[in-house]
This record gives C-alpha cells, structure tokens and sequence, in this order.
C-alpha cells in the first residue's frame, strides 16, 4: 500500500507552479492525509521546504528520483 493519499505530478512546470497546483491541491484534502509531488524544478527543493514552514504543514520526505524531485507533504 502505497504511503501517501494523492499524488501531484508537477513535471515540466516551473516556479511557481508546483506550489500553487500542490496548494489547491491539499486544500481538498484532509489534515493527517499524505500528498506526493513529482517536479523537475530545481528550484521546488527550497521552494516546498518555505513553503511546508509558511503553511505549517509537514514536509515529511524531500528527495531525489530518476531524476525527478520528490516530496511527501502531510496536510496539518
């Protein structure tokens, strides 16, 4: 069973769009459940690590796949 509830891919999209599209994302979601991201922007490392510090959620998992950028976020 997979360890997250949705799963969010933001490949091809640049900054700021794999925030805001993971933003409405959660925003249907419920507190204690798990949204993965996949992105290609180097710049979604830091910009989901501000982002989970402004909005309180937790950035449970932040890392590297195929190449990919791969993030856990769990809605608070």
């Amino acid at each position: 069973m997979a360890d997250f509830d949705q799963e969010l891919d933001a490949t091809g999209l640049n900054c700021p769009l794999p925030i805001l599209r993971a933003k409405k994302t959660l925003g249907g979601m419920s507190a204690g459940q798990v949204l993965r991201i996949v992105a290609t922007d180097p710049g979604s490392v830091k910009d989901f690590e501000a982002f989970a510090k402004q909005t309180g959620n937790e950035l449970m998992s932040s890392g590297e796949e195929d190449g990919k950028f791969v993030f856990k976020i769990k809605k608070s």
